[in-house]
């Protein structure tokens, strides 16, 4: 373990006004002042906190946010596992149209990341902000640029989160844009602002779930996101598609249906396809939430109190 960190190296593991250096105090049960360059570490935890200050440079070395949940999921990594973090972040999952490499940030986001290397189909199963959809276009964009498969197909079912817009104007593409608009944001970083052009020639397509119907797609890498709005049988349609070297992955978060009445396809495909060679189930937890800190408060505040809001009527999913 490191004693003398740089100038640079202690601003981005600190944070803004030393709120990372805190959140390491608090979680490690320890002190931490800087003496000459050096860090001065006590209390009971001392080489756990010192630990942490060294894998907390190293992802400031790579280029990733240093922020306070960061410093918890390490904290929870380290404390679990602390091999884990050397594997978790061995090999990048590709490269982004700015350079910048892109690696998992947590166990279970590398355990996705495998499972999509091994196995023909793979589903991401948890909570909004865990990173299903962007690892997803993240490792497609990537078998593209390796020559493993020709396009990518993006399709996700156009049903609205619990409003209703009302008619929109234009032509199909106009009418689905705002369904797809998390996915054109994930191609927008890996690909670059020119991911339009790869439309155009068919490297990329991004289209409605409705217009997966009746075809077969060669060396294709699949995504389907909000899986969890789709029924059992636009599940089967999409997951029937599979031609010659092609892989697909899908996504979805089964705490936020928004189908009305109908069961949910990607719980009847985990029930059905658990166990079949070559399709593995990940699950993402609210420990793998990489968004702002809030949202994983707010993801664990609602598992929490899931039993007592089923109670009330309210949501396992569907309607009441």
């Amino acid at each position: 373990m490191r004693d003398v960190y740089n100038e640079s190296e202690l601003r981005a593991v600190f944070g803004a006004y030393d709120a990372n250096l805190k959140t390491i105090e608090t979680l490690c049960d320890v002190k931490i002042r800087v003496s000459d360059g050096g860090l001065v570490v006590s209390g009971a935890n001392a080489a756990l906190a010192r630990l942490l200050l060294d894998k907390l440079t190293d992802a400031a070395a790579r280029g990733e946010n240093v922020d306070p949940s960061a410093v918890r999921r390490y904290f929870d990594m380290l404390s679990c596992d602390p091999e884990s973090v050397e594997n978790i972040v061995a090999t990048p999952i590709c490269t982004n149209a700015y350079g910048k490499n892109i690696f998992a940030k947590t166990r279970n986001q590398k355990a996705f990341a495998d499972a999509v290397k091994n196995n023909l189909l793979t589903f991401a199963i948890g909570p909004a902000g865990t990173g299903k959809t962007y690892l997803a276009v993240a490792m497609a964009a990537a078998a593209v640029k390796r020559g493993e498969v020709s396009r990518i197909v993006l399709t996700r079912p156009a049903i609205e989160a619990g409003e209703k817009l009302g008619f929109l104007p234009g032509d199909l593409q106009m009418k689905v844009d705002p369904y797809l608009r998390p996915l054109y944001d994930a191609l927008g970083e890996m690909l670059g602002a020119d991911y339009g052009k790869l439309i155009e020639r068919g490297t990329v397509e991004v289209a409605p779930l409705a217009y997966m119907r009746g075809r077969t797609l060669t060396r294709a890498f699949m995504i389907l996101d909000e899986a969890q709005n789709t029924t059992p049988e636009q599940m089967k349609m999409f997951l029937t598609r599979f031609g010659e070297g092609s892989r697909a992955v899908v996504t979805g978060d089964d705490t936020q249906i928004d189908l009305k009445g109908a069961p949910s396809g990607l719980a009847d495909a985990e029930r059905v396809l658990n166990g079949v060679e070559s399709i593995a189930f990940v699950r993402l937890t609210g420990k793998d939430v990489v968004r702002h800190d809030l949202v994983q408060r707010i993801v664990a505040a609602y598992d929490s109190n899931a039993p007592q809001r089923r109670a009330y009527g309210s949501f396992d999913g569907q309607a009441e």
